[in-house]
């Protein structure tokens, strides 16, 4: 798997800044809070990204599955929204249960299921598909799909670059990637926008580093679906049906997907700084140089 630093990512996410959503003009100015039941009054519902928020990697973060209950008790609607892309929706609800949380299906949207809703007519196309090995691709609905892997013949051979994964990603198949791409010109569709991922001993590369490393060396404009974008919100607005938006709040640990998506669609943000992204590192001075201000800061979920 290949892997970033922190600063890397923080540097490759401003580098792609043009490609994503444009902020909401709003106060530079941010409220520090210890949990989330600080704030408990002042929303009905909340949507917590998953890495960084309910767990870093495979392992739970201690006290979030209790958290969580005291809101649901409370009459809260929590609903986790989060860029997974590498499995469906059914296998992490499976993993959120084992952790310890009591989520519903429907309280889960991802980026992997607001791309199959859009997909409609583009499913015969012949996909070159990034993804682990043992990725099950059946709910995609795909009529003709290849892993893009060692073999060079299927980045060539394909007619468009479905991003899903990067569990088993290498430089060498991105620079095959990358030469297919040169040589003639594709759709690209990131189920992922995440250029990382908190993982428990670092940062995972995801498949917005594939996409923007594209962007950036071939002619293709990538489609993105998930955080930060508006797609992904508009599920959960389907989702929720008529509720009040100024009573919604995003939770998260990234400025660039979380924080700038909540900003860019027009509802609250709270960052949680201390189990992803930021863990370790110092948040107030990415804030500064990024001008991306969460409404609240929390100590913890």
């Amino acid at each position: 798997m290949m892997s970033i630093t922190a600063e890397e990512a923080l540097d490759a996410y401003e580098a792609a800044r043009h490609r994503l959503p444009a902020s909401a003009p709003k106060t530079d100015v941010f409220q520090r809070v210890g949990a989330l039941s600080d704030i408990a009054n002042r929303f009905d519902v909340f949507l917590l990204d998953a890495f960084g928020v309910l767990n870093v990697g495979e392992t739970v973060i201690p006290g979030v599955p209790d958290s969580v209950t005291e809101l649901q008790n409370a009459g809260k609607r929590v609903l986790v929204v989060s860029n997974a892309a590498s499995v469906g929706t059914d296998e992490l609800l499976k993993k959120y249960t084992a952790l310890g949380y009591d989520f519903a299906r429907d309280d889960i949207v991802t980026s992997r299921e607001t791309l199959s809703s859009k997909m409609n007519g583009n499913r015969d196309s012949r996909w070159g598909v990034v993804a682990p090995a043992s990725a099950d691709l059946a709910d995609l609905g795909l009529s003709h799909a290849e892993l893009l892997a060692d073999d060079p013949a299927p980045y060539e051979a394909c007619d468009s670059i479905l991003l899903i994964g990067t569990g088993d990603w290498t430089h060498a198949r991105q620079d095959l990637l990358e030469t297919a791409l040169r040589q003639r010109s594709k759709p690209v569709l990131v189920a992922n926008p995440d250029i990382v991922a908190p993982r428990e001993t670092g940062f995972s590369v995801e498949p917005g580093h594939i996409a923007h490393r594209l962007a950036d060396v071939a002619d293709v404009e990538p489609e993105f679906y998930g955080k930060p974008f508006a797609n992904i919100f508009d599920m959960v607005f389907d989702r929720l049906g008529d509720v009040d938006r100024t009573r919604v709040v995003m939770v998260g640990d990234s400025l660039h997907t979380d924080i700038l998506g909540a900003r860019a669609y027009g509802i609250a943000s709270a960052l949680v700084p201390g189990f992803g992204f930021f863990a370790g590192g110092n948040v107030e001075q990415a804030i500064e140089r990024t001008g991306i201000t969460p409404d609240y800061l929390v100590e913890r979920p």
